[in-house]
């Protein structure tokens, strides 16, 4: 068996669809778990719908109707015969969707998010297993949140791998092909919806993979496979042919884009390869991430992130930061939900950049104000470069404000004002 995983942007309109399936074909594959997003940007489309909801949006219903007819005309050029009995899933799922916006009480951003944002990959897959099988393609549609079980941190959900281990062993035949939704899960004690993080379909494939004992996951991308940097960022990108788990882990730690950061230690731990190729050419080999060479080929790698926050802090009295500080501040970073991407210290500062994914910055640093003196840029980039040569670093840094650099034996790391 093996999983298969297609992200949004390969089956953003019928064609992709039709891809997908062509996919399928041409690997020749009989035995699968194929995980799959939102199409295109749903997921993003059903944000605003979330935010529109609990800000009590007269623009509300239209954004719902959007949603609606973006589907419809995936249906109407994939199903011409109206009545296919898909429109009637489809619709089932569109009133499911707007009778808990109706009777929802709770007004806690995270909850309603996961309740609402699932319907992008609850509707895609349906499409997606509907038209397979249309196609003479038999598969079973799975509702992942009947086998994925996480606690009831809304948004960023952790996997009760023991119970989880027991519905996929239950519930998932290892022959034939099951098409089911990337992303999401639920929690044991009220069934409620969770989500596993942004761009966390990946891990749904590694989740599986693991509990299935697969022969290895493939993710389905518009690229050739992982490259040395973001093209849209660098130009003169090289593709990597093998990356070992390891290096791959401290890439997708640092941020590469390709491969989601908690998609791989369950992958490694069984020795599970994970290969990372185009969608439009099948036939190629791509990128093999698993056991054995560190890199190839052998090159420098960047990774890129933009509107980053370095938060600066001093004690009030000129006191040492020490680990008493220290903790209370990665106590109150937590709290507000920041992911440290860079830190470091001197006797009486310490200095961090963070990613402000949830927009609590401004609570941040009000509670720090309460104990440190504060300084923090917005806005400002992250340069990670991996096995970099000197004349590289140099050349990435011209005509750009440096405003912190820190240096290990592989890895060298930049925030600047561009």
């Amino acid at each position: 068996m093996k999983v298969f995983k297609f992200g949004g942007a390969s089956v953003k309109d019928a064609t992709g669809v039709r891809n997908l399936k062509k996919v399928v074909d041409t690997t020749g594959e009989k035995d699968l778990v194929v995980v799959v997003s939102a199409m295109g940007k749903m997921t993003n489309h059903l944000e605003k719908v979330v935010d529109a909801y609990l800000a009590k949006d007269k623009g509300l219903s239209l954004l719902i109707s959007e949603f609606r007819e973006y589907h419809q005309k995936i249906l109407g050029e994939l199903f011409p015969v109206t009545g296919h009995p898909v429109y009637a899933k489809v619709q089932k799922l569109d009133t499911k969707l707007v009778n808990f916006l109706e009777t929802n009480r709770s007004s806690q951003h995270a909850f309603v998010y996961d309740q609402v944002v699932c319907y992008g990959e609850l509707v895609s897959t349906l499409i997606i297993s509907e038209f397979l099988q249309e196609e003479g393609t038999e598969n079973t549609w799975l509702d992942v949140r009947s086998c994925i079980v996480t606690n009831a941190n809304f948004r960023d959900a952790k996997v009760d791998w023991e119970n989880t281990q027991k519905h996929i062993t239950d519930s998932v035949s290892h022959t034939g092909i099951t098409v089911t939704q990337g992303f999401l899960g639920s929690e044991e004690e009220n069934n409620f919806t969770t989500t596993l993080g942004r761009e966390g379909s990946d891990y749904t494939a590694a989740i599986f993979a693991y509990c299935l004992n697969a022969e290895c996951v493939i993710i389905w991308k518009d690229v050739p496979g992982v490259l040395n940097a973001d093209p849209r960022y660098f130009g003169n990108t090289k593709l990597l042919h093998n990356i070992s788990y390891e290096e791959a882990i401290e890439l997708a730690f640092y941020g590469a884009s390709v491969i989601h950061p908690k998609t791989l230690q369950p992958l490694q731990r069984k020795e599970i390869p994970l290969f990372v190729k185009s969608f439009m050419n099948p036939g190629n080999a791509g990128t093999c991430v698993g056991k054995g060479v560190t890199l190839n080929p052998e090159t420098s790698c960047f990774i890129l992130k933009r509107d980053q926050v370095l938060i600066s802090l001093s004690s009030l009295d000129f006191s040492f930061m020490m680990e008493d500080n220290i903790s209370d501040v990665f106590r109150w970073l937590h709290e507000y939900k920041m992911k440290v991407e860079l830190m470091q210290n001197s006797a009486i500062s310490f200095s961090v950049c963070v990613d402000n994914r949830f927009n609590r910055l401004d609570a941040l640093l009000a509670k720090l104000r309460e104990r440190f003196s504060v300084r923090w840029n917005e806005g400002v980039t992250l340069y990670t470069i991996r096995h970099a040569r000197p004349s590289e670093i140099d050349s990435l840094m011209e005509n750009k404000e440096v405003l912190l650099k820190q240096e290990s034996r592989d890895t060298v790391q930049v925030i600047v004002r561009e």
